[in-house]
């Protein structure tokens, strides 16, 4: 990515520690990066995504796309949680839009649907569809190869392999999309 481009606005530094962006990063002007958050190659950020790195750390693996109107948030160090809640979020990742995304971990090729919310503490393994408008409790563990749906989620049945096959395919389309937008300039 070329960081000419990003203004002082947009990627922030938070006590000294200013988001890493890997190569070939795409974000889009009106998301706001802020503290320590790593982006790893090829990772796409879509318009107004908020993504807060100031109280623990964000990483996002490669080929994930965060799309618009995502807010990314960790949850403080604290007595009563000594390590806090850090963000981690795996490859070929696809985060719908208006998902909120706290404090939890998510493993490689998961769809999270469109205005989603997961919690503090969550795991989910990989290969999981996550439906849209879902709110997964704090300290769930979603198994990997299934779909959830639900407020609050249900594990609702065996991905089918078209959808496990699907999970890739979304991950590479945004990485294309987002290669588009870069060549564009925009």
């Amino acid at each position: 990515m070329d960081k000419s481009n990003l203004s002082n606005t947009q990627i922030r530094s938070y006590r000294g520690i200013t988001p890493s962006i890997g190569r070939d990063v795409y974000i889009d002007s009106t998301a706001v990066l802020v503290g320590d958050i790593t982006l790893a190659n090829d990772v796409s950020i879509w318009p107004l995504v908020a993504a807060r790195g100031d109280v623990n750390t964000i990483t996002i693996g490669a080929r994930t796309n965060i799309q618009d109107g995502t807010v990314l948030h960790v949850t403080r160090k604290s007595t009563g949680n000594p390590e806090g809640n850090l963000l981690a979020i795996g490859e070929d990742v696809t985060v719908g839009h208006k998902c909120m995304l706290h404090g939890c971990v998510l493993g490689d090729r998961i769809l999270v649907g469109m205005g989603a919310i997961i919690m503090d503490g969550v795991i989910v393994e990989d290969d999981v569809f996550i439906g849209a408008g879902s709110l997964v409790p704090p300290n769930k563990v979603l198994k990997s190869g299934y779909l959830y749906v639900g407020n609050p989620v249900k594990q609702a049945r065996l991905l089918k392999q078209s959808e496990a096959s699907f999970l890739k395919d979304s991950a590479k389309n945004y990485v294309e999309l987002k290669n588009e937008y870069i060549d564009q300039k925009i």
